[in-house]
């Protein structure tokens, strides 16, 4: 597994951002970085918070358990090494569409709530991360909304 982990972050990591399948597993890994930050973020992971990662990383990206385990497991590395989140964000600022971030806005805002609540330092940093990436504060209380009242699942990020 360590071998494949570290494949796949060498793969990732690449300078031909040119690559549209590099690009793609570069903008996954950024995603991911992001969403661990956010449930992080209340110095209590829970295990809903994790089910709820798990499950929309898998049915996001369209990957089997173990590839979203090792995505994951790469991502917690990045994170834990980052020294800001401008390194996820102006990426999937660059090469995610209005449709795709406002998906992955979703899944945070699933990931917030799957403990059953709104801590201040999620919610701030929600805002942040919105505010990287150019998403306008009225669409991030709409989709927070809708994640209250429904808890609709999202459609796909990629």
């Amino acid at each position: 597994m360590l071998d494949s982990i570290k494949s796949f972050f060498h793969s990732s990591m690449s300078p031909d951002s040119s690559n549209p399948a590099v690009r793609n597993r570069d903008t996954r890994l950024a995603a991911c970085a992001l969403l661990l930050e956010l449930a992080h973020s209340d110095d209590d992971f829970t295990e809903p918070e994790r089910a709820h990662l798990r499950s929309a990383v898998r049915r996001q990206f369209g990957l089997d358990a173990v590839q979203s385990e090792e995505l994951l497991t790469l991502a917690e590395k990045e994170r834990a090494e980052a020294v800001d989140l401008w390194q996820f964000t102006s990426l999937i600022r660059e090469h995610y569409s209005k449709g795709q971030k406002m998906v992955l806005v979703e899944i945070m805002w699933g990931i917030v709530y799957a403990d059953g609540e709104l801590a201040a330092r999620e919610e701030q940093l929600m805002r942040k991360i919105c505010n990287l990436l150019d998403i306008e504060p009225g669409y991030l209380a709409q989709i927070r909304k809708r994640v209250e009242d429904t808890g609709v699942s999202p459609g796909s990020m990629d």
